[in-house]
């Protein structure tokens, strides 16, 4: 739990934050959820569909998201890095979020 709430201030280091909580972590929850769901859904239970596929996968990616937004404001590297690990993140939780 301390780590997530490290993660949510922007404390943890920008690649930490990129590639562990948001490339990897981002994948497997999303693909877990994505499975979970289809697997619900074929089985005509989808009510709970919906909320297994939705109601971990969307507040993850809000949490990934915001701490790779804010770990970039922190960052003391080139800012291009930064600006694209935002940019990267954002996107590609809103797309695992949606599809």
């Amino acid at each position: 739990m301390k780590k997530l709430h490290r993660l949510w201030r922007g404390e943890l280091a920008l690649f930490d934050a990129f590639w562990n909580w948001a490339v990897i972590g981002g994948l497997l929850v999303n693909g877990v959820t994505s499975g979970l769901f289809l697997v619900l859904a074929v089985n005509d239970q989808l009510a709970l569909a919906v909320i297994a596929g939705y109601a971990v996968s969307i507040p993850y990616n809000i949490l990934a998201a915001v701490g790779v937004w804010r770990s970039a404001g922190r960052y003391r590297g080139e800012r291009r890095w930064a600006d694209l690990a935002r940019l990267v993140t954002v996107a590609g939780m809103v797309l695992l979020s949606f599809t």
